[in-house]
């Protein structure tokens, strides 16, 4: 009980976990687990859910929970003595698994379970359970059980260095800049570079990869070989198109591997290609029915999509003189053309969303809705700028958070929710687990003692986090396998996250959670006015680019050929859908984390499938709303009830039915994105 790890009685002890504490912390519990799996299949064990559950389940959550412990850290705040001591712990956690999944006596004990016997909640995830061991390979045999396990264990580690490489790849390229190649850029992001600059022992303004860095100076720097210098080193990242810094972290061959891995295990399943393994716990069909999905979505946004273009192409060349823009310049071109057509620029509306007045405004709306309080709480945090707050009903605890909002070196990019701990009321003492979460962000950090200041992106991106964070800590469901986003549908599981997103567009909301940061006086309703006018702004190229990345995933994964010149697919499919062409030397994939590295693999399309989702779930709020403007308690609650309580215990479907009444509709999505 010495090691943190070790220790599962209440707050993760961040403050004392340590690298070292990895290795002997793992092998204990894989011990305790082998142990557990072989008397739950000796031949006298009965095939019961709960007397499993007692002994198997107990000691594989805690093998889960503390690896994802090792995992996060390692995500939040990588060195490399805990890099080296989650790759030497990753095969051993993965090949367990691997024959956890594939074992054919545990199997058995299930197959011969009585779902009749069982609540509903369990017997859902029976019925993942059985589904999962086929995807796991249990009724494989002889040569073929043996080389699915040694594909699960290679996949494990070419994805985590494929991770590896897109961090060290961003972390590894800046750029000291001149004052004056500065002009156009944002005062606080200025002060930020040159306070970065001044850490490092460097005269001059830092200028980095990570997102509260590159893409202000892309949306704002009038210093056109700037931009394009940062493009490039964007555009690269992890390829051979790095030059010769930074092609060590070239990932082409890593994901050639990932495919044929991939391929090879699907084979082995029995399925044409991975495109259909990975749609089998999901809501739709076949990969022919997503790629239908995408192309029918595709060719209703694009005229949409070539006016966009059109609209940028003639104020280019008539305002800024550019007769043929090139890559670099499109977010500048775009963010000039948004300050003419609506009179305001980020850069304004950004000083009136304080990071901490956002995320009152946030909370408030969340009590609101959905019944609940959000309250401060203590526990230990990997790094100071972490938060930990608690959400409760009545008094009642329901479950607690990490919030890490701010970018930082060593630090993976994006935003994510991920679960610490997920609600179960455990078999082995009766009592009942909160669920706890972790809530990532990657925004710019406050400078000269000021709060950080957010886009209204950043907000949106913290409602979506968030969304997730309310499916796994408000969820009913006492059964581990399907509460909170445990056994959600993959495509489903954007549902809650998206529909918050909405938030961020309503004046009542929204006047509540902006202060300006040197006045205090909230956004102005004037403003707000210019900001929605302008929401739809190029909703059609944007539209066509998520597509064109779901669209690259999916045939990636099922068509066998594709493995040979990624690339080469890549142009294909932007040929079809795009109506603007980045430069030969771009190479997204290298860095397209989602798919490679991420749980989205021939997943990506879940975005859109989730988006009719959600836009028609809120359209339900749009419907009822109140007369004071705002969205209606009573349709929260049964929002909550239908869709956010019931997390994994029933299929997707039936939840968005329970709430809406009906299937779902794409209306409610053309008509929010101005393409009705």
């Amino acid at each position: 009980m010495n090691n943190p790890l070790l220790d599962f009685s209440g707050a993760i002890a961040f403050d004392r976990i340590t690298p070292e504490d990895v290795q002997p912390a793992i092998a204990e519990l894989l011990q305790r687990c082998e142990a557990a799996l072989a008397e739950v299949t000796a031949d006298a064990f009965p095939a019961d859910w709960s007397a499993i559950s007692r002994v198997l389940d107990v000691a594989t959550e805690r093998l889960t929970r503390a690896f994802g412990t090792v995992s996060h850290l390692n995500s939040v705040m990588d060195t490399p003595a805990l890099r080296a001591a989650y790759n030497a712990a990753l095969p051993l956690v993965t090949a367990f698994l691997t024959r956890l999944g594939a074992d054919e006596r545990l199997y058995a004990k299930y197959k011969a379970m009585d779902p009749a016997a069982l609540n509903a909640e369990q017997r859902q995830a029976l019925a993942n359970a059985l589904r999962g061991f086929r995807l796991s390979g249990a009724e494989l045999t002889g040569a073929a059980r043996e080389r699915f396990a040694q594909l699960q264990e290679r996949l494990a580690q070419v994805q985590q260095k494929y991770s590896e490489n897109v961090l060290d790849a961003t972390d590894a390229f800046s750029y000291l800049a001149r004052r004056e190649e500065l002009a156009g850029l944002p005062e606080d992001l200025v002060q930020a570079c040159r306070a970065d600059a001044q850490a490092c022992g460097l005269d001059g303004y830092r200028l980095t990869l990570q997102m509260p860095c590159y893409l202000p100076v892309m949306q704002f720097a009038q210093d056109r070989a700037l931009r394009q210098r940062l493009y490039t080193a964007y555009a690269t990242r992890a390829s051979d198109q790095a030059g010769s810094a930074g092609a060590q972290f070239d990932n082409a061959p890593l994901m050639r591997e990932i495919l044929a891995l991939r391929e090879e295990e699907a084979a082995l399943l029995g399925y044409a290609n991975f495109g259909e393994v990975s749609l089998v716990p999901k809501m739709a069909d076949s990969p022919a029915q997503v790629l239908h999905f995408l192309r029918d979505l595709a060719a209703r946004a694009r005229p949409y999509a070539e006016k966009d273009l059109a609209d940028l192409r003639a104020f280019a060349a008539a305002e800024l003189g550019l007769a043929d823009p090139q890559a670099w310049d499109w977010p500048y071109v775009s963010e000039k053309l948004k300050e003419a057509r609506y009179a305001y620029n980020e850069q304004e509306v950004k000083q009136y969303f304080p990071a901490p007045k956002v995320l009152a405004g946030l909370f408030r709306i969340v009590e609101t809705l959905f019944e609940v309080r959000i309250a401060p709480d203590q526990a230990p945090v990997w790094h100071p700028a972490v938060q930990f707050y608690r959400i409760e009903r009545e008094g009642r605890l329901l479950g607690q958070f990490y919030l890490d909002q701010p970018a930082r070196a060593g630090k993976r990019g994006g935003a994510w929710m991920d679960d610490a701990r997920s609600r179960w009321l455990r078999p082995d003492s009766g009592t009942l687990q909160t669920p706890v979460a972790y809530l990532v962000c990657n925004f710019a950090d406050g400078v000269d003692g000021k709060p950080a200041l957010l886009t209204h992106d950043d907000a949106i991106t913290l409602f979506h986090e968030f969304g997730h964070g309310l499916q796994h800590m408000l969820t009913q469901v006492d059964e581990y396998d399907v509460s909170g986003i445990s056994g959600v549908e993959w495509d489903a599981v954007e549902l809650p996250s998206q529909f918050m997103e909405n938030f961020c567009w309503e004046w009542e909301v929204l006047r509540h959670m902006t202060a300006h940061v040197d006045t205090g006086e909230p956004l102005p309703r004037a403003l707000f006015d210019k900001m929605l006018a302008a929401k739809n702004f190029q909703a059609g190229m944007q539209t066509l680019r998520q597509i064109e990345f779901a669209l690259f995933d999916m045939l990636a994964h099922t068509r066998s050929e594709a493995r040979e010149d990624i690339q080469a697919l890549l142009r294909e499919v932007r040929s079809e859908v795009a109506v603007l062409q980045p430069p030969a030397f771009n190479r997204f994939a290298n860095s397209f984390s989602h798919v490679f590295s991420g749980g989205y693999a021939a997943g990506y399309y879940s975005y859109k499938w989730a988006e009719v989702l959600s836009a028609d779930a809120y359209a339900a709020f749009e419907e009822t709303r109140g007369p004071d403007g705002m969205p209606s308690a009573q349709t929260g609650r049964r929002y909550r009830q239908a869709i956010l309580e019931s997390g994994g215990s029933r299929p997707a479907i039936e939840s968005f039915k329970a709430f809406r009444g009906r299937e779902p509709q794409l209306d409610a999505l053309l008509r929010h994105q101005g393409m009705a």
